[in-house]
């Protein structure tokens, strides 16, 4: 299926704390490249840069596919790119991320969970409120609705899933099986309610797709009724959802027996739930392909297609430890015209 589409999947992992590369090597097998973010959350993805929400800090990747063929086995890879810096947001519980369209290029939108709002990043600031649900009064660090999906449409934020429209601290949490919806950002107003624990709202192909994720379906929502219609049922905790051409990606993942988890509908299959990448074919809504991890990661929590990529390399800083594996980069053809001093910076 990526063979056929062109692309490669990067899928991120909360428990596991890893940014994973999912693509077709030289041999025509699966290969996969990983790379560790403490708590590595939203993914969003342009054609130089990739965003990885994480623990108190959103990362960036960029581009320097110039290196893809040299790395060992040579041949592998057709695109790398390296971590090469972060902004730092505090504990935010940023959940999906999102490029958009700004007045100098790409914008990265964040759902900013714990502050129930959307907003953007600036490296003089935490973060910069630009939206939040009308139902909630002020701006507070007390995660009042669980805004956790953000779909756009033409470049600008459309459409969220909160889990409820509550403004109590942590009150999503009363009745997380009834109570979610999908809010647009224009009108504040729900558009579909009903949800148990929404996520991934994705706007594709002219209608709105989301992850009715306590029942593990993906469904379609007629924006004039607020009718949801189910496409496919998949045998997993729903979150994470990326389309490309006429397939949807779904994240899977078993679910932690917690207070969040515990008692959503899709509990009652636990045994047979998956972690891994559910593909369906959004023309005849079956599921065509199944991706599993047996061991070692239990949930999925985002995945973003990278197109016109066959496999993808990760590398760069490593947040979470230093040195072994260090990676310089500079610009081609810089030279100093003479020694430097040890202890003096070189001059750009």
């Amino acid at each position: 299926m990526l063979r056929r589409l062109g692309c490669t999947l990067l899928v991120s992992t909360y428990q596991a704390g890893k940014l994973i590369a999912i693509g077709v090597g030289d041999d025509g097998g699966l290969h996969f490249s990983m790379h560790q973010f403490d708590q590595a959350m939203g993914v969003a993805a342009t054609q130089d840069t990739i965003a990885v929400g994480a623990h108190r800090q959103v990362w960036f990747l960029k581009d320097n596919s110039q290196f893809a063929p040299l790395i060992e086995p040579r041949g592998t890879y057709d695109r790398c790119f390296l971590a090469r810096s972060s902004i730092v947001t505090g504990a935010i519980q940023s959940h999906e991320l999102a490029w958009g369209a700004g007045d100098a290029g790409p914008e990265l939108w964040v759902a900013n969970t714990r502050f129930s709002c959307l907003v953007n990043l600036r490296p003089e600031y935490s973060f910069v409120p630009r939206w939040r649900p009308p139902f909630v009064s002020e701006f507070a660090a007390e995660d009042r609705c669980h805004l956790n999906g953000l779909a756009m449409r033409d470049g600008q934020p459309a459409f969220v899933t909160v889990m409820a429209r509550t403004n109590e601290a942590g009150g999503w949490r009363a009745d997380k099986n009834n109570t979610g919806c999908v809010l647009e950002v224009a009108s504040g107003e729900p558009v579909a309610t009903g949800l148990a624990m929404p996520h991934s709202p994705r706007w594709h192909d002219g209608r709105l797709l989301v992850l009715n994720s306590g029942h593990g379906t993906l469904e379609s929502v007629d924006l004039s009724s607020g009718d949801r219609t189910e496409i496919e049922a998949v045998p997993g905790f729903t979150r994470g959802l990326s389309c490309h051409a006429n397939v949807a990606f779904v994240g899977l993942s078993r679910i932690r027996e917690t207070a969040v988890f515990g008692g959503v509908p899709i509990a009652d299959h636990h045994d047979e739930l998956k972690c891994g990448v559910g593909v369906i074919d959004l023309t005849t809504g079956n599921t065509v392909a199944t991706f599993e991890f047996e061991s070692g990661i239990e949930e999925i929590f985002d995945i973003q297609v990278l197109p016109d990529a066959r496999c993808v390399a990760l590398g760069g800083e490593r947040p979470d430890a230093g040195g072994d594996d260090e990676i310089w980069v500079v610009p081609a053809g810089t030279e100093p015209t003479a020694p430097t001093p040890a202890g003096s910076p070189l001059e750009s």
